[in-house]
Order: C-alpha cells, then sequence, then structure tokens
C-alpha cells in the first residue's frame, strides 16, 4: 500500500493523506496506489501540504504502519520528548520505532 505523507503548510504539522483532505493521524490515511503522485503534486501546487511524498505502508489490525522507521517516528512525534508524542489510538504504536 501506497500512502501520502508530508507537512500542514500552515503548522507544519505531520499530516497523511486521507482521500480527501489530510489528517494527523497516520490510521486516516487511504491507500493512494498508482495515484500518489498525481495527488502530490496537485495538494502541493494548492498549496495545503509541503514537500508530499509516497511511502510504503502496511495495515495491520485495521492500524496504518508505515513501513520505514523515519516515517514511523513522523507519525509518532518527538521521541526525545515522550510527554510531546501524538497519541494515537493504537496503545502499541511505540512499539513501531523499536
Amino acid at each position: 500500500m501506497k500512502i501520502l505523507t508530508g507537512n500542514d503548510l500552515k503548522t507544519g504539522a505531520v499530516v497523511w493523506w486521507t482521500g480527501v483532505d489530510w489528517s494527523i493521524h497516520v490510521d486516516d490515511a487511504v491507500d493512494a496506489g498508482g495515484e500518489a503522485d498525481t495527488v502530490a503534486a496537485r495538494e502541493e501546487a494548492a498549496r495545503r501540504v509541503n514537500v508530499p511524498y509516497a511511502i510504503e505502508a502496511e495495515r495491520i489490525d485495521g492500524k496504518v504502519r508505515p513501513a520505514h522507521i523515519k516515517d514511523r517516528v513522523r507519525a509518532l512525534g518527538p521521541t526525545v520528548r515522550p510527554d510531546l508524542t501524538l497519541k494515537p489510538a493504537d496503545p502499541d504504536a511505540r512499539d513501531w520505532v523499536i
């Protein structure tokens, strides 16, 4: 599965393409498939997101898990200050980065 990520132009927050808009929650991401590059270009041109790009991911038990460690960290937030991390609906999400 290919999902899109980037940064919100107004807030700088990491965001994920939902098929309609952008969400700060990786579990809201949808498979962009072969349309990933087209959607990314359109959204960047519309100035809704900064530097969007497609990544590989998989859905496990209904939860989206980015394939690469870099994007797993981006999905959760800072690793040096656990009090600042995004609190995902998945309580086991921290296990992704180990």
